[in-house]
């Protein structure tokens, strides 16, 4: 668990995912990092299916997260066991394989750099 400055600023990135684009999730604001504490993917369709998620930095390099997570018909998965510390610039991107059936939430702590 994170501990919460007072100039600390808690953040809820929330994408319903109705197309197969990449989909930015969360951006890192200029003069801060970010701890990412969580990350919940939720299928609603009944289908199985997988997401991509990516993390792509100032320099668009990008990096592989999780690619092709399945995730189960009706399941809710927490993907993150330890906090993930992003950097200013950097883009949380998500992918559903199916249009219109996964829903992702982030939890995040920003802090100023």
């Amino acid at each position: 668990m994170s501990t919460i400055q007072s100039s600390s600023a808690l953040r809820v990135a929330r994408a319903d995912l109705t197309t197969t684009n990449n989909t930015t999730l969360y951006t890192v604001p200029s003069r801060y990092d970010a701890i990412v504490e969580s990350i919940i993917i939720s299928e609603d369709s009944g289908n199985a299916d997988t997401i991509t998620i990516t993390i792509t930095d100032a320099s668009t390099a990008v990096f592989n997260l999780f690619k092709t997570k399945s995730i189960s018909a009706n399941g809710t998965v927490e993907l993150l066991s330890r906090d993930l510390l992003l950097t200013a610039g950097d883009i949380l991107k998500v992918q559903a394989a199916t249009a219109d059936r996964l829903h992702v939430v982030a939890s995040i702590t920003e802090i100023p750099s």
